[in-house]
């Protein structure tokens, strides 16, 4: 009998989520030596309740629809495991005739990963295999995440649209807030939004610097004194200079956090200190959901993290990661390597300081060129008859 692997989907989902659960279906096909591939519905609680799908029954028209299918094909869950939860699935794998424990998700689901393995000891001959899944792009080591590629191009995309909008009407303050958590990489995808000089976003505040109250109320007045209209990007976990959320977060349960709703502070700050109409959006899941905005790039590398995921285990390996390494050359490129996942289990990759300007309300051309290549194509050019129309004035004049 041939032996099994089982996938196992863990915390938020992305838009390229079931691209990498593809990956290992195609991985394992293509190997000739896997009998099963089981998916895990619900996520780490379907282990323990033996909730397991067989995949590879599936026709090839059919699994090909999860590269454009949005959140989990097979569902995620934030369960808590415990030792004793840990210790009990060993019996439950080799039931199943399961060898290949691959999990699929970002911090925790690392963390997850790595405590099975301990659970199963050194000795053991279940192989288990770690794919990176987070749109926050906060796991260590890695040059980046599948996830991230597609919330990058969603919140830059999202920006210059409400860029365009607010141009035309240069009435108001706009605050766009990203989600993050403790890590602005979301945030700071907006800059990508810009074509020439004077494109929104106009400011970009990350979580990785103080908000300042004074500072940004400043920055605000001068810009919409010279510009009429001002888009503002600012993460969901805006802290203030003691380390305290700007807004306290409604509910906390361990590392899952709902926060308060940062954007619309902001928009109340600005109308009430500065007397200027202000609002405040908020896309909330709409970033990570997107299969419209889907990064080609991001699919393609999630498929790759399935696919070495599965490779690694059947070649023997077991308590590593697949994280990408960037080639040190014109054209962008990534390999794939291997991590003990002993290094990302619940670690926190924030922005790098050479990655935010001195004055803490924006990105350098360091981070942009950076990120650029993770999110596909590149804005398209929007035509804008006013500018066009005050260029013209000026060269009259």
């Amino acid at each position: 009998m041939r032996d099994n692997v089982l996938v196992v989907h863990g915390g938020g989902p992305t838009a390229v989520l079931n691209a990498s659960l593809y990956g290992v279906l195609l991985e394992a096909r293509e190997s000739g030596a896997v009998g099963a591939v089981y998916g895990a519905i619900g996520g780490s609680e379907g282990i323990l309740k033996e909730r397991f799908l067989n995949l590879s029954r599936f026709p090839e028209e059919e699994l090909k629809k999860l590269l454009a299918t949005p959140g989990t094909a097979i569902g995620s869950s934030r369960y808590a495991l415990e030792e004793e939860d840990y210790k009990a699935m060993e019996a439950i794998f080799r039931k199943h005739h399961i060898r290949y424990v691959l999990f699929n998700g970002g911090n925790g689901t690392m963390d997850a990963c790595g405590k099975l393995v301990r659970a199963l000891g050194s000795d053991s001959d279940i192989r288990v295999a770690g794919i990176p899944k987070t749109i926050d792009n906060d796991i260590g080591i890695t040059d980046h995440t599948p996830g991230y590629g597609s919330a990058a191009r969603y919140i830059a995309r999202t920006t210059a649209e409400i860029g365009a909008d607010v141009k035309s009407l240069p009435i108001h303050v706009c605050i766009l807030e990203a989600m993050g958590r403790n890590a602005g990489w979301i945030t700071a995808a907006s800059a990508l939004a810009r074509k020439k000089h004077g494109d929104a976003p106009h400011l970009i505040y990350l979580p990785e610097r103080p908000f300042r109250e004074e500072e940004f109320l400043a920055d605000v007045k001068e810009l919409y004194d010279r510009l009429g209209g001002v888009v503002v990007v600012a993460s969901e976990g805006l802290k203030d200079e003691s380390g305290k959320p700007v807004v306290p977060p409604i509910f906390q349960t361990g590392r899952s956090v709902y926060y308060g709703d940062v954007g619309a502070y902001l928009a109340e700050l600005v109308i009430k200190k500065l007397g200027i109409k202000a609002r405040s959006e908020k896309p909330g899941l709409c970033g990570r959901a997107s299969i419209s905005l889907q990064s080609p790039v991001d699919r393609e590398e999630a498929v790759l993290a399935g696919r070495e995921a599965l490779k690694a285990a059947m070649e023997g390996c077991t308590g590593i990661m697949i994280g990408f390494a960037r080639r040190e050359q014109e054209k962008y490129e990534v390999c794939p390597i291997r991590i003990p996942v002993e290094q990302v289990m619940l670690t926190e990759r924030t922005v790098p300081a050479s990655y935010i300007n001195n004055r803490g309300n924006d990105v350098t051309d360091a981070f942009v060129s950076w990120c650029r290549p993770l999110t596909g194509e590149e804005i398209p050019d929007y035509i804008d008859f006013q500018e066009i129309y005050r260029e013209r004035r000026e060269d009259r004049e």
